[in-house]
C-alpha cells in the first residue's frame, strides 16, 4: 500500500492563498484572486475552491462578502461600514449548506461517439436520472482520441461540473488524467468498462455472460462453427472479456477452440470495395456458419456483405450482435442479439454519481462495482444449422 500523503486539492487553493497573502504584502481589505480565476489556475470544481475558501473564512484569514468577492480579514473588515449597505454579519453556517447554495448542479458526460442507439439510449438514461434530481448534462465527444478525452476532462471542470461519467476510449495505455481524478477524490463513475488493477467506481453489462449465451443459443441450433469478430484496433479489457466468455462456452461444450473464428482488429470501411475485404471472402467462402458480433454496426456490415455474397441471413448463416443495431423501438429490431440494457446502464451511473456528489466528501477505498446481467433477444437473424 503507496503511504504517500497526498495533498487535498482544497488544502493547495488555501496554502495558495496564505502564500499570495505574505509574499505579496496584502494587507486587510485586499482582494483575493475570484473563484473562478482559481478554479482555473487549479484545475479543480467550483466546490473544491468553495471548500478552501470556507475554511480560510472560518480561520478568519479571509472574509467573504456575498456579491463583491473575498478579501484579506480583519477586525474593521469583518464590520463594514454600513454606508456600503452590507449584511449584518451572518451566523457561521456549515460547509455542507454553503456548498449547497454554490453547487452548479451540472454533469460532464464524456463518450469516444454518438453514432449508434447503444449511446443514444445510455445518454437517455443519464438525463432522466439527472434530471430527477435537478442537475444538467452536458455532453463532450472524445472521438476516440486519448488527448481529445482529457480536454474534454478540462473543459468540463472548468465549466463547474460537480462529477463526470466516462465513457473511456479504447487505448493501450490508461488515460492519466483518470488516475489523477481518482487520487484528487474528484467524483467519477466509469461506464461500459474499467481499469484493470485500478480501483474505481464502475458500471458494465457483463461481457462473458453475453458471449456464453450467444455461443449455447448458437450451439442448440446446430452451430459448431461459431466466428467471434470485433473491429476494434486493441485488444481493450471489453473485447478481451467477451472473447474469455465465448472460448469458455466453447471449452464447457467440449469443442477445440479455432484461432481462425476469432476475427480481430480489422476494419470495415466502404462496403462499394467489401469484396476486396478479407471478411467478405472469409463469409463467401463460408468459413463459419454463424457470427457474434461485439458491437451493432458490425453485425450490420456481415449482413451486407452476406448479403453481396449471394447469401441469405439465416438461411446460410446467422448473425448475433451486441446490441441490436437496426431500432430504437426494441419490438421494430430484426437482429437476434445480447441486450446490455444501456438505458438502465446510464440511469444507475448517474444515480451513482450524484450519490457521491451529494455526500459531500470521497468514500475512501470504497467503489461501486456494478456488473447488469446481458439477455439474449431471440430474432430474425439466427437459424439452425444450414443442410449441405
Amino acid at each position: 500500500m503507496n503511504s504517500t500523503v497526498r495533498t487535498p486539492l482544497y488544502q493547495k487553493v488555501q496554502d495558495y492563498i496564505r502564500e499570495l497573502i505574505a509574499s505579496e504584502g496584502l494587507k486587510a481589505g485586499d482582494r483575493i484572486p475570484t473563484e473562478k480565476e482559481l478554479m482555473k489556475l487549479f484545475n479543480v470544481s467550483k466546490i473544491t475552491v468553495v471548500n478552501a475558501m470556507v475554511g480560510l473564512a472560518n480561520d478568519r484569514v479571509i472574509t467573504r462578502v456575498p456579491g463583491k468577492g473575498s478579501f484579506v480579514s480583519d477586525e474593521e473588515l469583518a464590520e463594514m461600514d454600513e454606508s456600503e449597505e452590507a449584511a449584518p454579519a451572518a451566523p457561521a453556517i456549515s460547509l455542507e449548506r454553503t456548498i449547497t447554495q454554490n453547487r452548479t448542479r451540472i454533469i460532464g458526460l464524456v463518450m469516444p461517439s454518438v453514432y449508434d442507439y447503444f449511446a443514444i439510449r445510455l445518454i437517455q438514461g443519464v438525463q432522466i436520472a439527472l434530471r430527477e434530481k435537478g442537475y444538467r448534462c452536458v455532453i463532450l465527444l472524445s472521438d476516440g482520441e486519448i488527448e481529445k478525452e482529457k480536454e474534454a476532462f478540462k473543459t468540463l471542470k472548468e465549466m463547474g461540473a460537480e462529477g463526470l461519467l466516462v465513457f473511456p476510449v479504447d487505448e493501450e495505455n490508461y488515460n492519466e488524467e483518470i488516475i489523477s481524478m481518482k487520487f484528487s477524490g474528484y467524483p467519477f463513475v466509469l461506464i461500459d468498462r474499467f481499469l484493470p488493477g485500478v480501483e474505481t467506481n464502475y458500471i458494465a453489462a457483463d461481457g462473458r455472460l453475453g458471449t456464453s449465451l450467444a455461443v449455447d443459443y448458437l450451439w442448440e441450433l446446430g452451430h459448431r462453427e461459431i466466428a467471434i469478430c470485433s473491429d476494434s484496433p486493441l485488444q481493450t479489457i471489453t473485447v478481451q472479456e467477451r472473447i474469455d466468455g465465448y472460448m469458455n462456452a466453447l471449452k464447457n461444450k467440449g469443442a477445440l477452440i479455432n484461432p481462425a473464428h476469432m476475427i480481430t482488429g480489422f476494419q470495415v470501411g466502404s462496403l462499394k470495395d467489401a469484396e476486396k475485404h478479407p471478411l467478405f471472402r472469409y463469409i463467401r467462402n463460408r468459413m463459419a456458419t454463424a457470427y457474434i458480433t461485439l458491437n451493432g454496426r458490425l453485425g450490420v456490415q456481415i449482413y451486407q456483405m452476406a448479403r453481396q455474397a449471394g447469401l441469405q441471413v439465416p438461411d446460410d448463416l446467422s448473425i448475433i450482435s451486441f446490441d441490436d443495431p437496426t431500432s430504437i423501438v426494441e419490438e421494430l429490431g430484426i437482429f437476434t442479439h445480447i441486450k446490455q440494457f444501456e438505458y438502465d446502464m446510464g440511469y444507475r451511473a448517474a444515480q451513482t454519481l450524484l450519490g457521491i456528489v451529494e455526500d459531500g466528501a470521497e468514500r475512501s477505498g470504497k467503489y461501486t462495482k456494478t456488473l447488469i446481467q446481458p439477455e439474449l433477444v431471440i430474432k430474425q437473424t439466427t437459424g439452425r444449422i444450414p443442410v449441405k
